[in-house]
């Protein structure tokens, strides 16, 4: 129904900026519900920022103002551009899209029925 591919991702200095990207495979890609996702080890996962079927965001206080998402729905993908990272930074970021229509704040913070697909992962490291 939803496919899912993640990319981006690796290691940077404090300070610096990443990019994630995450191609999704849906029917209407711009009127779907996507978001981001960490889990740092002995962590739970967690939501960090999220995009509307309405284009309403949603970032978690620890991101708000560093993190950016967003969508070019030419290409399917999904973005979130990092900056000012910090060490607790690290962690595997997870993208997750679904075919149905949440707004953002309830796609990330609630939960839905249809939450959907989640890509396989990658490995931000932020170092001192």
């Amino acid at each position: 129904q939803v496919q899912v591919t993640q990319s981006g991702g690796g290691l940077v200095q404090a300070g610096g900026s990443l990019r994630l990207a995450c191609k999704v495979s849906a029917p209407d890609f711009w009127d779907r519900s996507m978001g981001w996702f960490r889990q740092s080890p002995g962590k739970e996962r967690e939501a960090i920022s999220c995009l509307g079927y309405d284009d309403s965001t949603y970032y978690t206080n620890s991101v708000k103002g560093r993190f950016t998402i967003s969508r070019d729905s030419l290409r399917n993908t999904l973005y979130l551009d990092m900056d000012s990272l910090k060490v607790d930074d690290t962690a595997m970021y997870y993208c997750r899209a679904t075919v149905s229509k949440y707004t953002a704040d309830y796609y990330c913070t609630g939960n839905p029925h249809d939450p959907g697909t989640w890509g396989q992962g990658t490995q931000v490291t932020v170092s001192s």
